[in-house]
């Protein structure tokens, strides 16, 4: 099993990277500065965070920077208004920045903020998915062990099945040896002539042949 490195990217590392992210280019910010609170956050260099930005986070998030790099935008349209009537009264300049919002630009800027918010719940949910299957993984591979320790067992047991059947076939030929035995000198024994004994004058038995 190799080892992880302790000073690794983790799902969640790379989800604060790309909310601080997201977050200084819909406020105007520069990359450098989300890379340094990044790095505040996390414990690393504002170089390790913009390698990682850039090789790998990124690309997975090509959608919600467009979104953030478009509120930006809508966000500097708002800065040009409120300079031009930084000479208004607080009730005109309400009255004159209302004349100068395009219809509808509000409501859009609302439904790119919530769109950017979908996005980053359905990362985290992505993430969430990912854990549970890597869960799901280590399962499986803890099941295919246990699965595999028992085909073993089980090929054991016909080998030692095998064996048993081999020596009560060796105990049956032995049984039949010893039976035909056991038949042929029974046999032999009726046909062998019985000897016929007498008492001779003092007592003792002879043989008389026949």
């Amino acid at each position: 099993m190799v080892a992880s490195r302790q000073d690794a990217w983790t799902e969640d590392d790379d989800l604060v990277l790309a909310e601080v992210t997201l977050r200084h280019i819909r406020e105007g910010g520069t990359q450098l500065a989300a890379f340094e609170e990044v790095g505040q956050r996390l414990g690393r260099t504002a170089a390790a965070c913009g390698f990682r930005w850039n090789s790998c986070v990124r690309k997975r998030y090509d959608a919600a920077i467009a979104i953030a790099k478009n509120q930006r935008q809508q966000l500097k349209k708002m800065g040009r208004l409120n300079a031009q009537n930084t000479g208004l009264d607080s009730a005109a300049y309400a009255t004159k920045r209302g004349s100068h919002i395009p219809q509808g630009e509000g409501a859009a800027e609302t439904d790119d903020e919530q769109h950017i918010e979908a996005v980053i719940r359905l990362l985290a949910n992505q993430k969430d998915i990912v854990r549970r299957l890597k869960q799901l993984e280590k399962e499986l591979e803890g099941k295919s062990a246990e699965i595999k320790e028992l085909k073993e067992a089980n090929d054991r047991m016909k080998q030692e099945l095998e064996q048993v059947r081999g020596v009560n076939e060796d105990y049956k030929a032995l049984v039949q040896i010893m039976d035909r035995a056991r038949k042929l000198a029974f046999l032999q024994e009726e046909e062998a002539p019985k000897a016929i004994f007498k008492m001779d004058e003092n007592g003792n038995l002879e043989r008389v042949e026949k």
